[in-house]
C-alpha cells in the first residue's frame, strides 16, 4: 500500500487529520439518534450546536509538526516550499 511508503510520523498525520470525515462522523453521531426533526430549523440548530462542541476539541497542535513538515519537504522536493527558520510552508 502507498500509505506504508511514508514514515511513521507522516502516516500518523494522515491517519489522524482527516478533518472532513471526522467532522462528518461527529455530526452524524448527534443527528442519527433523532428519528425526525420538526422542521429544518431544528436540524440546523442541532448541527450548529454540534459544530460548536466539535470546534472546542480541535485546538491541539499537531504532534511532531516540525519533523513531519521537514520529511514532507524532503519527500516532495520542489512541490513544498519550507521556511527552515520557522518549519512552516511558504504561502
Amino acid at each position: 500500500s502507498a500509505y506504508f511508503e511514508y514514515t511513521a510520523p507522516i502516516r500518523k498525520l494522515i491517519y489522524t487529520t482527516n478533518a472532513v470525515e471526522g467532522f462528518h462522523r461527529q455530526v452524524r453521531k448527534v443527528t442519527k439518534t433523532k428519528g425526525a426533526f420538526t422542521n429544518d430549523m431544528a436540524l440546523l440548530k442541532l448541527v450548529y450546536l454540534a459544530t460548536q462542541r466539535i470546534e472546542k476539541k480541535w485546538n491541539a497542535p499537531l504532534q511532531n509538526w516540525g519533523l513531519v513538515v521537514q520529511q514532507l519537504a524532503i519527500k516532495f522536493e520542489g512541490r513544498l516550499e519550507l521556511d527552515l527558520a520557522t518549519n512552516k510552508t511558504k504561502s
